[in-house]
């Protein structure tokens, strides 16, 4: 396991999986119609954090700072995007009046990607509405458990990585 997590193929494999899900998401909004609510768009940000992540870990998987460097940000952008998904869940599950997200992005005036790139990353949509289900799970429902593995994945990497250090 710790050989593959310093393989090219590995960090492919994320990013290219991570990039499926966002394009995923916007086949969801540009073809099916759904608009997408101020907690998908930071969810898609979580994953635009993974697909860097991963980007930079395909770049140089072998090199140890790099490596490291990427896992690092896999695992933060997992464990946010996890975060994430479980409010939004929070919203669909609880809808109130006094408990809504809000309609508008809040990203860091540094970092305006709503403003950059709003066919991605610009919010029309409504927290608490559930669109979409399949298994009886919501879309963030599943985010939830997509984010969790990868963060769970990150984690088994950084640790076979820790055990196989050299002493």
């Amino acid at each position: 396991m710790n050989h593959f997590s310093h393989t090219r193929l590995a960090w492919a494999l994320l990013t290219l999986g991570s990039t499926a899900l966002l394009l995923a998401a916007l086949y969801y909004q540009y073809v099916e119609d759904y608009a997408p609510c101020v907690m998908c768009v930071y969810q898609r940000a979580a994953l635009g954090g993974i697909i860097l992540a991963g980007l930079l870990g395909w770049l140089a998987p072998a090199h140890r700072l790099v490596g490291n460097l990427a896992l690092a940000g896999w695992l933060a952008a997992s464990a946010e995007g996890f975060l994430l998904a479980k409010e939004h869940v929070g919203y669909q599950l609880n809808p109130s009046p006094f408990h809504q997200c809000s309609t508008v992005a809040e990203f860091p005036a540094w970092f305006q990607l709503d403003v950059w790139w709003p066919t991605v990353f610009y919010p029309s949509g409504d927290c608490s509405s559930i669109d979409w289900h399949w298994l009886g799970l919501s879309m963030p429902q599943w985010l939830m458990g997509i984010f969790g593995g990868l963060a769970a994945l990150a984690l088994v990497f950084i640790a076979v990585r820790v055990i196989s250090w050299p002493r």
